[in-house]
């Protein structure tokens, strides 16, 4: 049976993410050590979880709004006025399958067919693909080492076209770690204001900061009225299986966005949105104790793999967000995805490609270090190792 003639055409035209592309072959190697996923080695801090052990008690076990348990989106709320200066009220708030699914439905909902979306390129692999599902068009962003990876006005203006709709935010970045402050932000959204565009500003990294308080494009001046502030629980709270994110906008894009949502997916999970409610108001009272005391292990770890990156000849800068690092593997002679696949098979560490993550990766790799010191350790010692070996 000819199944291409059934199967969208967008769709097979999409390629498998670039980060799960080694991970079936690792199961296989006993002693592998993957650097590749995004994903907190913590374990979701104690009240989070004894909350959702003790809505499932109660019986909490039914459906919730579309938007999401009202407590949890006044708190969502009251958490992006204080922690970022980022103001909505709670029915400008829908909680959401993870980040992932807000990232889709802000899409789906702003996207007209043949619109193009600017993506800054290195990003997160989903971006663009979301993008093409949706009907738009996809337009790379290159992002320059030498300038640690942050976009520019300028190359911003000169991207724009009559086609242009929205320009997607990632920052603190997935893969680089770049953070841009206030001035390097406003900087940034002024051809989005000047252009009249939208932006998706995805923030799921913004607890996790290095040295300066992330800032949020909602809290630009003349951004708020433009902006989809994307975020969630799985990486400052140590949440991913879990699957809660949200999304801020205003109320017109919100009745549109929740359209979507509630024919896609109804509602999040119950026990996980009480969970998530249990994050941010145990947060408010210790002053996001669980949440401070990741950043600063993963601090540790990042100036530690950075140290040992520039060691051993990977051009490695530091990042000042988010939990990787992207050094530049072409002291080797290798792509980065050459290198990734021969690190694999010769010393048994996993890493992404650069490449995964847009062309202006194409020397480089991601390694996670939301992983424990003596694994982190360890393979570095084989990374160095095969370094040497193939200089």
């Amino acid at each position: 049976m000819n199944y291409d003639k059934y199967l969208s055409r967008t769709a097979r035209a999409i390629p498998p993410s670039g980060i799960r592309k080694f991970f079936s072959v690792v199961e296989d190697i006993p002693d592998a050590i993957s650097l590749g996923v995004g994903e907190p080695d913590f374990v979701t801090p104690w009240q989070i979880r004894d909350a959702a052990i003790k809505s499932l008690q109660k019986g909490y076990t039914a459906y919730t709004s579309n938007n999401g348990l009202k407590r949890l989106r006044e708190e969502i709320a009251a958490y992006e006025r204080d922690r970022f200066n980022a103001c909505y009220d709670p029915d400008e708030v829908v909680v959401t399958i993870g980040a992932s699914e807000a990232i889709d439905i802000a899409l789906r909902a702003l996207i007209n067919a043949g619109d193009e979306v600017i993506i800054p390129d290195p990003s997160f692999v989903s971006y663009a693909p979301l993008v093409s599902l949706a009907g738009g068009v996809p337009v790379p962003l290159p992002c320059k080492a030498d300038n640690g990876f942050k976009p520019t006005a300028q190359a911003l203006e000169g991207a724009i076209t009559p086609r242009t709709k929205a320009v997607i935010l990632p920052f603190p970045n997935n893969p680089t770690g770049t953070v841009l402050d206030r001035s390097e932000l406003q900087s940034l959204c002024a051809p989005i204001i000047k252009h009249d565009l939208f932006a998706i500003s995805d923030e799921i990294y913004a607890e996790l900061t290095y040295g300066s308080r992330h800032v949020s494009a909602a809290a630009v001046a003349g951004m708020r009225e433009r902006t989809v502030l994307v975020s969630g629980f799985s990486k400052a709270f140590a949440m991913t299986g879990w699957r809660i994110g949200y999304l801020c906008a205003p109320k017109p894009v919100v009745s549109v966005l929740v359209k979507i949502h509630q024919y896609a997916i109804m509602c999040a999970p119950t026990a996980g949105q009480y969970a998530a409610l249990a994050a941010l108001t145990c947060g408010k009272q210790d002053g996001f104790a669980a949440v401070t005391e990741m950043r600063e292990k993963y601090d540790m770890r990042r100036r530690f793999v950075v140290s040992e990156c520039n060691a051993m000849g990977l051009t490695c800068p530091a990042p000042s967000g988010a939990f990787y690092v992207f050094p530049d593997v072409s002291v080797t002679g290798m792509t980065g995805e050459e290198f990734a696949e021969n690190l694999l098979k010769e010393q048994h560490v996993a890493v992404v490609p650069g490449n995964a993550f847009g062309l202006a990766g194409q020397y480089h790799v991601r390694c996670s270090y939301a992983t424990g010191m003596a694994q982190l350790t360890e393979a570095l010692k084989r990374i160095g190792e095969f370094t040497a070996a193939h200089k």
